[in-house]
């Protein structure tokens, strides 16, 4: 006997393209049409089979989701990223996108503006659509929201930023090395007056590369000096703003992303100094415009294509039904001198 059903539409017309509508036309509860299109098991076979036949006569949203929870297969990738305007992103996302679309998948794209608010509210959305993997740049290191992924069983490969979630895959470059790297390069070159931008040290990326300059500086014997950019340009163009006008102003910047380098670049031209000549810089990532400024910036740069590929590899794997271990996959970053941070001058000073 079929469940007690709401009333049928007036005057014999047809039922409408919505959960009542579904209801409807198959005799059953909206709980129940609730139910079935979200994948829950506590429903009986004979129901299910009509909620998904009524859902699709009807053309309730989505005729995708009804045919995917019928072959018990979906085709969508989910990828969570904190700031699509950062190209360090955009380039990754490009990447995903392309090998997934040749995989047979497509891609839901979701920014979350580095908040765990709206991270919590997509991965609510993810799981909801039953996306067959997901890669996370998290907005926070315990990976807010992202429990109930795990929970149905769906990969995630945190890419950039790890998540303290020990189900995780994780592709990451080594950010402690990056910013010891570029301190060591200025401190060569005979600055002792280098401060660090940086942010987000709630998130393993801004906290690694926070270690690595400030424990470089110690152990030269010399005092960090930290200003939070929050990884964002107009941040980052506030804080160097402040500095440059101390008494005792930094000779040197190293800047912890390619968005607070842009901020950096403008409080130093509003403060009308040079680069290299009052202030030499070396910034963490090395995005296109990075060599047409003047002057090019020395960067420290992640191999951000090799990084997505790794990151979309090991996904495609995992939803192939790959069930080693998580993996932790750390690349290295590599050091490329321009410039920006004065070499040229010191070699043509030495000559």
């Amino acid at each position: 006997m079929a469940e007690q059903s709401y009333s049928q539409s007036a005057k014999g017309a047809p039922p409408a393209q919505t959960i009542r509508g579904v209801a409807e036309l198959a005799q059953v509860s909206q709980a129940t049409v609730s139910r079935v299109l979200n994948g829950s098991p506590q429903v009986g076979e004979a129901h299910r089979k009509r909620v998904l036949e009524a859902a699709d006569q009807l053309g309730y949203r989505p005729n995708r989701l009804a045919r995917n929870l019928r072959l018990q297969k979906v085709d969508t990738l989910g990828v969570l990223i904190p700031d699509i305007e950062n190209p360090h992103f955009s380039e990754s996302v490009r990447v995903f996108e392309d090998a997934a679309f040749s995989a047979g998948y497509r891609v839901l794209l979701c920014n979350t503006d580095e908040t765990e608010e709206k991270q919590r509210a997509y991965a609510q959305v993810l799981a909801d659509e039953r996306v067959v993997g997901v890669i996370a740049a998290p907005a926070d290191s315990g990976g807010a929201g992202l429990a109930p992924l795990f929970d149905l069983g769906i990969p995630v490969v945190a890419f950039d930023r790890l998540i303290s979630d020990p189900r995780a895959d994780a592709v990451v470059c080594d950010n402690a090395d990056a910013t010891r790297r570029a301190t060591e390069h200025l401190i060569w070159l005979g600055h002792t007056r280098i401060a660090y931008v940086g942010g987000r040290t709630n998130v393993e990326t801004g906290a690694h590369r926070h270690e690595g300059y400030a424990t470089t500086m110690r152990s030269a014997g010399l005092t960090p000096f930290v200003v939070d950019g929050g990884f964002r340009a107009a941040a980052a163009e506030r804080e160097v703003a402040t500095l440059l006008r101390l008494g005792q102003r930094p000779t040197a910047l190293v800047v912890g992303n390619n968005l607070m380098t842009i901020g950096a670049l403008r409080a130093t031209r509003d403060a009308h100094l040079s680069i290299p000549g009052d202030l030499a810089v070396v910034a963490v990532d090395d995005p296109p415009w990075a060599e047409l400024v003047d002057p090019p910036l020395t960067v420290v740069a992640q191999p951000v294509r090799r990084m997505a590929e790794r990151a979309i590899q090991l996904l495609l794997e995992r939803i192939k039904g790959h069930d080693g271990p998580p993996e932790r996959i750390v690349l290295p970053l590599d050091l490329r001198i321009r410039d920006s941070c004065g070499m040229r001058q010191a070699s043509s000073t030495e000559g």
